[in-house]
């Protein structure tokens, strides 16, 4: 034996190594200071570093496979209801030479396209963004694989929900409005106060009725800011009489604003990043921010798992957090991120419960009637 109390009785696996690991330190650490000879204490430590030197190549090794299968694929297709993610995709490309191809679909089409090309065996995506709600549907339809990424250390442990879905951020939801049309003394303090009569007509919003986001956010008020469901009826028959444009989205909702079409919208602040330099800025409410969270996963017959793999990896890694920050402007779960818009490191933010796919369509159908979607 080359090293004597080194166990080489079979492949060094990484589970082996954390135990060659564990014995050496317990070796070392838990027998009675008196009996140990230095010649002891040396020979111990140096089966530790043997180890931890071993193990260190092992994972190198390991990932250096791994990277080379991702390359050999080629690419990662990845599917997401998230806007703007150019900057993100950009610097997996390049850090990895290996394609990130990004298709966006919005959140009130997601189920039916995944779930229409999953069902004729043409799913292209590897890798799939969305809302909680969305991913825990395509769970339960059998469209996403297990995996754990390695780059999810460090995430608060209420993310870690099972190993199919990882949650990386909260889709926030705010009051975007154009600073150079409303007044300051007309910005909105209170959510209420966008049911007043004087915002008719110039209010957007994702259609209530069908965006998964919305009709979650909508039912989040009711369970999370106001303090009788008579009071949140109010608010939502207010802001219903205001007649308030609908768009498929988010992503559409900055553009009337931007052009003056409109004042205010419900929106996200991510839009003051990368819309700028347009004139729009959010509404400190007094209340609580609430948002969807956002997961990853991973689709059960991706076309490129290995690169599928990597994408995770990638995407969940505290340097791709940075960036979705920083450059894309999303609120990111990873602690000590925070998108560069005044005032938001401040902002109370709750993620809200995800609605089961009856609740999405029980409240979408109440919200039509009362919104008068045609």
């Amino acid at each position: 034996m080359l090293f004597p109390g080194l166990s080489t009785g079979g492949p060094l696996t990484a589970t082996g190594l954390h135990g060659e690991i564990d014995k050496a330190l317990t070796d070392c650490y838990d027998a009675p200071k008196f009996i140990l000879r230095e010649g002891d204490v040396m020979r111990r430590l140096l089966i530790l570093f043997v180890v931890l030197t071993v193990a260190s190549f092992a994972s190198a090794a390991v990932a250096q496979v791994s990277l080379d299968k991702a390359k050999a694929e080629g690419k990662a297709t990845f599917y997401a209801n998230i806007t703007a993610v150019e900057p993100i995709i950009a610097d997996f490309s390049k850090k990895y030479g290996v394609k990130g191809e990004y298709t966006r679909i919005s959140t009130s089409k997601f189920v039916a396209t995944v779930a229409t090309e999953h069902g004729a065996g043409k799913l292209l995506a590897d890798v799939l963004q969305a809302p909680m709600p969305i991913l825990e549907i395509l769970k339960d339809k059998g469209i996403l694989a297990s995996y754990k990424s390695p780059s999810v250390a460090g995430y608060p442990e209420w993310t870690k929900k099972d190993d199919k879905i990882q949650m990386f951020g909260i889709e926030y939801v705010c009051l975007l409005y154009n600073k150079d049309l409303v007044k300051p003394a007309d910005v909105p303090k209170r959510y209420e106060d966008i049911t007043d009569p004087k915002w008719k007509g110039k209010l957007v919003m994702a259609d209530p009725s069908t965006h998964a986001t919305t009709i979650s956010w909508l039912i989040g008020l009711k369970e999370r800011v106001f303090k009788s469901e008579e009071a949140w009826m109010k608010f939502v028959k207010g802001l219903a009489a205001n007649k308030p444009m609908f768009v498929n989205s988010f992503g559409p909702t900055p553009a009337p604003i931007e052009s003056g079409e409109k004042h205010l919208a419900i929106s996200m602040p991510k839009y003051i990043i990368t819309k700028a330099p347009a004139p729009l800025d959010w509404a400190r409410v007094e209340q609580p921010m609430l948002g969807t969270p956002r997961g990853m996963a991973i689709t059960a017959a991706a076309p490129h798992p290995n690169a599928a793999r990597l994408f995770v990896d990638y995407w969940m890694s505290q340097d791709a957090m940075k960036v979705l920050a920083e450059k894309v402007g999303e609120y990111v779960l990873r602690p000590g991120i925070y998108p560069p818009v005044a005032g938001i490191d401040k902002a109370k933010v709750i993620a809200i419960r995800e609605l089961s796919d009856d609740e999405i369509k029980k409240w979408g159908g109440e919200f039509k009637k009362i919104f008068e979607v045609p």
